[in-house]
């Protein structure tokens, strides 16, 4: 499986404002900056993200060979669009990854899935099963590659154990340093896998939260901005690219502007001690 470096998230698309035309508009620029990987969930917008990207794609129908596209199931909440779910839960059921497969391909108007993710743990999965469930999705050609959410080192080996997993999408950014200590960044490198990040710029607080550990960041990414002559937020990227498991960080804007400084954050590679300042900094002390 091949992802570009960054990835488009499309969590907040029901709320940009966009117009069809606009929406394809933003898919050809975040494939001129070499962007072409975008993260989806089914659950995304109250069940509608992936229908306004799906209108998108029947819009420019030559987009669709040049994007992958990555999506989630498992998440089932309480919502109008679904009427029978009496209580957000999880659910990996083979009935309901199939049919949630089934309604994604629908929405997004393809005939194909390049990456499907299980969003959340479900404590009620039978490993077997799901792995069974993935290798009839993969042989009837209508999901390519698979991996999990926001799961930890057990539980992705529980199912990487039957069935081969390409990613772990996790939270990690500068002021969410969990991955570094909880096996989670230790296990892609031993398997050779490369995770997919969200929230990078811990959703924003990174520039605007008035905690400590977000000033003290933010002072440092400022400083080391002006030293590289780029944004504070592309000097945050580099942080996570830093990290030898080679990490597809996700953004979350609707502006191109902001998706360029993540690309741009390609260019900059921090030696030991920029990217220790901006651990330090997240912690509040030196390594021990």
């Amino acid at each position: 499986m091949t992802l570009s470096p960054v990835v488009a998230g499309c969590w907040r698309m029901a709320g940009w404002g966009m117009d069809a035309p606009a929406r394809v508009r933003w898919i050809e620029q975040c494939l001129d900056l070499g962007v072409t990987s975008f993260d989806h969930a089914d659950i995304y917008g109250g069940y509608t993200v992936e229908a306004l990207f799906g209108e998108a794609l029947a819009a420019a129908p030559g987009l669709r060979d040049r994007l992958q596209i990555v999506t989630k199931c498992g998440i089932k909440l309480v919502s109008p669009a679904r009427p029978a779910h009496a209580i957000k839960h999880y659910d990996t059921s083979d009935a309901h990854v199939v049919a949630s497969v089934e309604r994604s391909l629908r929405e997004l108007r393809t005939d194909r899935i390049d990456l499907l993710l299980i969003h959340r743990p479900d404590p009620l999965m039978n490993a077997d099963a799901l792995a069974d469930t993935f290798e009839r999705l993969r042989a009837a050609g209508k999901v390519l590659h698979f991996g999990v959410s926001n799961h930890a080192p057990s539980q992705f080996a529980l199912l990487h154990r039957r069935v081969a997993l390409s990613t772990n999408q996790i939270e990690f950014s500068p002021l969410h340093l969990a991955p570094l200590s909880d096996g989670t960044l230790d296990q892609c490198l031993e398997l050779g896998l490369r995770p997919m990040l969200w929230s990078p710029l811990a959703g924003g607080r990174l520039f605007t939260g008035d905690d400590a550990a977000a000033r003290r960041v933010r002072g440092v990414l400022g400083e080391m901005a002006r030293e590289q002559g780029v944004s504070p937020a592309t000097v945050a990227y580099a942080w996570l690219l830093r990290h030898p498991s080679r990490p597809h960080p996700i953004t979350g804007s609707r502006r191109i502007e902001a998706i360029a400084e993540a690309v741009a954050a390609q260019t900059i590679r921090l030696d030991h001690q920029q990217w220790t300042r901006v651990w330090a900094a997240s912690t509040g002390h030196d390594v021990a």
